[in-house]
Parts: C-alpha cells; sequence; structure tokens
C-alpha cells in the first residue's frame, strides 16, 4: 500500500508521516530536506534556482515512487510527485521566478516521468491557512525558510485547493488541521487514524 501526505510548506506533513508511520509499522520516506544541494540557494535567489531545484525534487520523488512499487512494501510517502508539477512548478512560472522554456521543458519531462509511475492508494491532504503555516514554520527553525513570503504561501495555497478539488485519480483524505494539534494532542492523532482505517478499509 502506497499513501501518501500532501500539503503546503509548514502544514505539518513531515511529522504526521512520522506519527502514521509509527502507528501503522509503515515505511516512511521523507522529501529530500537536510541533503538537498540548492534548497539554500534557491531561497536566497528563486529565480537563478527555481529550474535546477524543481529538477532535482522531480528526481528524486521518481525515484522514491519507483522504488516503493519495486519494494511492494507499505509505505507512507511525505509529499508527491504532483505537488511539484502542479503547484510548485507553475507556481514559480506564474511568479516570474521560473521562464517559459524552463517550464515548459519540466512539464515535459513530468509528464514522460508520470506515464511510468502509478498514483498513491491515497492521498492525505493537509489544509492549513496561511497564519497556521507561518506559526509552524516560525516554530521548526529552519534557517533558509525565514526569507520565504506571504504572498508565495498565499499563492501556493490557492493552487493547493485548485489542485485538491480536481483530484480524481485515487482515493481522498482532506484533514483540516487550523485547529489541530496531532503532534502533541493524542485525541487530534486518533481522529485522523480513524478517517485513514475508515479509507483503506473502504467505509464511508
Amino acid at each position: 500500500m502506497h499513501i501518501a501526505v500532501a500539503g503546503n510548506i509548514g502544514s505539518g506533513k513531515t511529522t504526521l508521516t512520522g506519527l502514521l508511520s509509527k502507528h501503522f509499522k509503515w515505511q516512511a520516506h521523507y522529501e529530500d530536506v537536510d541533503t538537498n544541494p540548492y534548497l539554500q540557494s534557491f531561497y536566497e535567489d528563486m529565480r537563478r534556482w527555481s529550474f535546477n531545484l524543481q529538477i532535482y525534487f522531480l528526481n528524486s520523488r521518481f525515484r522514491q515512487v519507483v522504488d516503493i512499487r519495486k519494494k511492494g512494501k507499505s509505505v507512507i510517502q511525505d509529499r508527491t510527485i504532483y505537488e511539484d508539477a502542479y503547484i510548485f512548478a507553475p507556481n514559480l512560472h506564474a511568479m516570474g521566478l521560473m521562464t517559459t522554456r524552463d517550464f515548459d521543458n519540466y512539464s515535459s519531462l513530468f509528464e514522460l516521468m508520470s506515464s511510468f509511475i502509478q498514483p498513491p492508494d491515497l492521498l492525505i491532504y493537509l489544509k492549513a491557512s496561511v497564519p497556521t503555516l507561518v506559526n509552524q514554520i516560525q516554530q521548526r527553525g529552519r534557517e533558509y525558510e525565514n526569507s520565504i513570503r506571504l504572498d508565495y504561501l498565499k499563492s501556493l495555497n490557492e493552487r493547493y485547493e485548485q489542485w485538491i478539488e480536481s483530484y480524481k485519480i485515487g482515493k481522498l483524505l482532506v484533514i483540516e488541521v487550523d485547529n489541530m494539534n496531532f503532534q502533541k494532542n493524542p485525541e487530534d492523532l486518533g481522529l485522523i487514524i480513524e478517517k485513514i482505517n475508515a479509507e483503506i478499509n473502504g467505509l464511508f
């Protein structure tokens, strides 16, 4: 089984991935943040490094999905290949931070890659408002994230909503996280686990 957790920067994807991995005994696949050679450069100069960063993520996530299907184990994945293609890359292009030439090249590559992979069996989307995202980003204190602009988070959120509304390639579970603290409150985590069990068992 392939479960994936989607959501904006600071929505709690990595935390929830870890908690669910522990509870369900699923193997966790995390986003490559600490060893990503482009991330800090990207936040310092988005226009210069946007294409490099998106290609790095595309390659990294494609390898993850191929690996997940090859091993045949139950896996939970922190962020999907679709978020890069439908949210981050188009957003950078729309903001003038990625050229049309680079965006077209990127999109063509994603189209080819996506024809070789299957979507997750269940997609969990963590829906959060911009103030919640900002609060959680500040709490985790990653230095390179200090320069993330509010309008950047807002435009990403809008694209997430559009993508989720049109998501039809697999099962979807939307979790509203503004009034939740699944990291510290066992009841909140228990509620999410119940919903996941219902989806997995086909109970609606």
